[in-house]
């Protein structure tokens, strides 16, 4: 059965999307822990991020750290935080988030948006990139 990230990689459910390549893709997490949360994970569904081949995961953490750059340039913020966790998707994936505090990391409070303000950070952060 396909991931819910497969699901978005095929269009069969609509993302904010940031960022795509042939290989990967960006996009912002609708429950974010921050203004900004964006997921950054492999068009191919592999389920945990160290069973990806070296050039694969390799490739991920270049495009990552690509799109964590527009982040820091688009939403004020100390630093971006990133994680990899995996144990609510079976699709491996990367979670940067603005941070300007620890609790922002803990995945406990979350920001809500409406769907403009998604749709115009994601542009805003897509033009930084």
């Amino acid at each position: 059965m396909s991931s819910i990230f497969t699901k978005i990689i095929n269009g069969e459910i609509p993302a904010y999307k940031i960022a795509e390549d042939d290989n990967y893709l960006a996009f912002l997490d609708v429950n974010p822990n921050a203004k900004g949360h964006t997921l950054c994970i492999p068009k191919q569904e592999i389920d945990k991020i160290f069973h990806m081949d070296e050039a694969l995961y390799l490739g991920l953490m270049q495009f990552s750290r690509k799109v964590a750059k527009a982040l820091e340039k688009t939403v004020p913020c100390k630093r971006i935080g990133m994680a990899v966790i995996g144990l609510e998707v079976p699709h491996a994936h990367v979670h940067l988030i603005p941070l300007n505090e620890m609790d922002e990391m803990r995945f406990s409070n979350k920001v809500k948006m409406e769907k403009e303000a998604f749709e115009e950070l994601a542009k805003a952060i897509s033009a930084n990139l």
